[in-house]
């Protein structure tokens, strides 16, 4: 039985049973609860806006750092434009070469799909990367006019990047001329037409949101030493963080 996309909001690619298994129980989050990530969140929404309108734009490109929210922001753009006919199809690393199987079965259906890759990366001598290639910008065959690619990654060619590409690389009469290993890695990230950087919250950031979760606390000394020590021990400030600081402490300041 197909999926009934029309009150289906994600599925997600299953290989070994080769179908689309529906997704009805999504993240709520909102775009609104979003902190310290307004640039990003600005661009990717514009983008999307345009996607739905049937104008021109971008595959987009989440990069930076773990826990800085590119997943989440991708989870609050469906929540926002499910009404508009915005869906998402999750596609793991691995089962991008079905992904033109995959992109044929919806190419003409009357929604707008989001081709959702999270935590994207590619090793050397890894050749999945060209099924997606060919989705983004179409090979004898136009890429789907209703369908856009959205990744997040820790990377930001996607490839792992060595110091034996920079030396490989030469000048000729004067002009730079990268090494292949170079041009590899930027041919695939420049399918994406749209970049967004995530970078690591600095402290104010990072209590900013965790003031967020805990918003009726009067006196915040206790709550900001606990969860810069929370932080420290889990070696970064993050959005991530901040909601794991809650999941722990939320009974600690419970009548506060």
């Amino acid at each position: 039985m197909g999926i009934d996309w029309q009150t289906t909001p994600a599925a997600i690619y299953r290989r070994h049973s080769n179908t689309l298994r529906a997704v009805h129980a999504i993240d709520n989050i909102l775009l609104d609860q979003l902190l310290e990530v307004e640039r990003q969140k600005q661009l990717l929404v514009t983008n999307t806006e345009r996607f739905i309108r049937g104008e021109p734009s971008n595959n987009a490109l989440l990069w930076g750092s773990r826990g800085t929210g590119k997943s989440s922001l991708i989870k609050a753009i469906l929540n926002t434009y499910f009404e508009q006919g915005l869906r998402i199809i999750e596609v793991d690393r691995e089962d991008l070469v079905f992904l033109p199987e995959i992109v044929d079965e919806i190419r003409e259906l009357p929604y707008r799909f989001i081709v959702f890759s999270d935590d994207l990366s590619f090793e050397r001598g890894d050749s999945t990367y060209k099924a997606l290639k060919s989705v983004m910008e179409g090979s004898i065959e136009s890429p789907p006019e209703n369908v856009k690619v959205y990744a997040t990654s820790n990377r930001r060619h996607l490839m792992p990047e060595s110091m034996k590409d920079n030396q490989d690389s030469k000048m000729v009469e004067g002009e730079l001329h990268p090494s292949e290993g170079i041009e590899e890695q930027v041919s695939l990230s420049d399918r994406f037409g749209l970049w967004l950087s995530f970078y690591p919250f600095n402290q104010d950031e990072y209590l900013a949101l965790v003031d967020a979760l805990f918003p009726d606390i009067n006196d915040r000394s206790e709550l900001h030493l606990l969860a810069i020590r929370f932080a420290l021990a889990k070696g970064g400030r993050s959005g991530r963080a901040a909601r794991h600081f809650y999941n722990a402490y939320s009974d600690h300041f419970d009548g506060q």
